[in-house]
């Protein structure tokens, strides 16, 4: 791969630093996604493991805050420089394939024209780094099917347990690519001791999460029937396919004719079949859409390549990527949050009134909202830290005052923004803030602030004195509405009833 990089023309550089550049330019317009701020928090706490991930965003994560901070631009660098590394890699692809520097330059351009890529090299999450390992993957297969050379089976195994370390979800790659190469000639690969030293190598540098998950009763395995009960369920199978279409949208030009090049190329036929084990084994359980994203890269390569070898004059090489650019134009806010929180409603609305289509404000669980899920979970956060902090500054004692977080994102963002306001680490049972959250309880609990949409009446029970101190006002943030209560004069014994709480969700 050096060797490959080392002959980008410059232009292809070129290419790679006006992506990194994209994906810095708007980074003021919303503020941290809810996620960004969980993986921080995550940082800030280094294990082999989380409840919902693999620990390698996490001390990612725990590295940019230490070197660059934690601000809405630092969350954002590592994404978009990495949106750079894809290009490249993408680039280098297209020359394994055959691809010339007219089809280098095509693949290059496309990387930076799919929606896809746009929003996931906008944020911090393990979905970025997850998308450059498949990519990654698929680099070392091209490059062993054209040379046979085990180092780059070596380069597999190797490449593979650090996906493993990132996002779980690349273990369909491995079954995929295991089914696609018995299927084909290709299959005679197994027949190499190189195979199982990878598979070794992989396991190997996958062991340490391993072990966590059994010292911690396997988190994973509850994520996912969680995930499959308050998300997937709401996944339909017609749409998940008429997604790929829209996460491609300009740059279908080059993946359907880049499925075709591999399927028609036998060296290369293996590759296409795990392009369509992926689609279809994610479609049959009803996965989210966006985890087909780590198959676009190769394709757009294959396709890059593909009209490379067909196109001749100098009218239809410019065409081809002119009209990609077109197409993309007037959909960039569905990829980058190019206008403001004003404009993105308006956007979005005008595209439901004018044209019918809501595409991205369906959340999760169903409901329609005035921006795409990720947009409103980027908004709200620093106005909920300042109302915490309002409450914060009310209090006496402040070593006997705890802050308690319903979600995941409230946590994050005391956590994370806290640190401006000098705000302590809050307690939170959801997600990993569990895990670190018996730390908490070393002292008596006076004042008691509240975070959550409503009061439940075990609060109002516990306590004499609650008063509400604000609430969310951006009717555009998910969390619009999520209150700030100050809780005084408690009738129960606040910290021992937490105790018993983490004892009861920690089994382990």
């Amino acid at each position: 791969m050096i060797k490959s990089i080392q002959r980008v023309p410059y232009l292809l550089w070129g290419i790679a630093a006006l992506n990194v550049f994209l994906h810095l330019a708007f980074y003021q317009n919303l503020e941290y996604h809810r996620d960004e701020l969980l993986y921080f928090s995550q940082g800030l706490h280094p294990d082999w493991g989380y409840a919902s991930v693999p620990p390698l965003t996490g001390w990612l994560a725990g590295l940019v805050g230490a070197t660059l901070g934690f601000s809405v631009w630092a969350v954002k660098v590592l994404p978009a420089l990495f949106s750079g590394v894809m290009v490249l890699l993408v680039v280098a692809i297209s020359r394994e394939l055959g691809g010339r520097d007219y089809a280098q330059i095509l693949a290059g351009i496309g990387v930076v024209l799919t929606p896809l890529a746009m929003r996931a090299f906008f944020m911090f999450q393990p979905v970025y780094l997850d998308i450059f390992f498949w990519t990654l993957l698929f680099y070392w297969l091209v490059l062993f099917l054209n040379t046979s050379s085990q180092q780059y089976l070596y380069a597999l195994g190797i490449t593979l347990g650090l996906a493993l370390l990132n996002k779980y979800l690349v273990a369909l790659w491995a079954l995929s690519a295991l089914a696609a190469l018995l299927l084909t000639d290709d299959r005679k690969v197994f027949t190499r001791k190189a195979v199982y030293v990878a598979f070794g190598i992989s396991l190997l540098i996958f062991s340490p999460n391993i072990i966590w998950q059994i010292q911690h009763d396997f988190p994973v395995l509850q994520h996912m029937v969680a995930l499959n009960e308050s998300q997937l369920v709401h996944v339909d199978r017609d749409q998940f396919l008429a997604d790929q279409l829209l996460m491609g949208y300009s740059v279908l030009l080059l993946l359907v004719p880049g499925l075709y090049f591999l399927l028609r190329h036998r060296k290369y036929r293996s590759v296409a079949l795990i392009v369509l084990f992926t689609v279809g084994l994610l479609c049959l359980v009803r996965g989210k859409s966006y985890y087909t994203a780590g198959v676009f890269p190769v394709l757009l390569a294959a396709g890059a390549v593909f009209w490379g070898n067909i196109l001749v004059k100098t009218f239809g090489k410019i065409l081809l990527p002119v009209s990609m650019f077109l197409l993309v134009v007037p959909l960039l806010p569905l990829g980058l949050p190019i206008y403001d929180v004003k404009g993105l409603a308006a956007y979005f609305d005008k595209l439901d009134k004018n044209y019918g289509v809501d595409v991205g404000r369906r959340f999760e669980d169903g409901t329609v909202h005035s921006l795409p899920q990720d947009y409103a979970d980027m908004l709200g956060w620093e106005e909920l830290t300042r109302l915490v902090q309002r409450a914060y500054q009310q209090t006496g004692d402040k070593t006997n005052v705890l802050i308690y977080c319903e979600n995941y994102g409230h946590a994050g963002a005391i956590s994370i923004i806290g640190k401006k306001y000098l705000l302590p680490e809050p307690m939170c049972f959801s997600e990993s803030f569990l895990y670190w959250a018996p730390g908490l309880l070393n002292h008596e609990v006076r004042e008691f602030i509240y975070v959550n949409d409503e009061l439940g009446e075990d609060l109002q029970r516990g306590f004499a004195e609650i008063r509400e101190i604000g609430r969310i006002q951006n009717v555009n943030a998910r969390e619009f509405g999520t209150r700030v209560y100050l809780c005084r004069q408690p009738r129960v014994d606040v910290q021992a009833f937490l105790k018993a709480r983490i004892a009861e969700e920690t089994p382990f």
